[in-house]
């Protein structure tokens, strides 16, 4: 199969069949950090992938609110 990968950007082939888990424990990836999609559709850890398959892997990335105070803005006020 193919996949796609995007930190850092390439691209590799990957024998089939696997589950995405197992996909991801190959690429030395952490299954909980990495959102695997195939086609428009996002798929389970636990999803079988062919060897025909096209699936692109990206990293979850999380970040605070915009909304949270400064900590400093909070000194301000006391």
């Amino acid at each position: 199969m193919q996949v796609q990968l995007s930190h850092p950007a390439r691209t590799v082939e990957v024998k089939g069949p696997k589950k995405v888990k197992d996909l991801l424990r190959e690429l030395n990836l952490v299954v909980e950090a990495h959102l695997v999609i195939k086609g428009d559709d996002l798929v389970t850890e636990d999803e079988m992938l062919y060897d025909s398959d096209q699936v692109e892997i990206r990293p979850v990335i999380s970040g605070g609110s915009l909304l949270t105070p400064h900590p400093l803005h909070l000194m301000d006020s006391e």
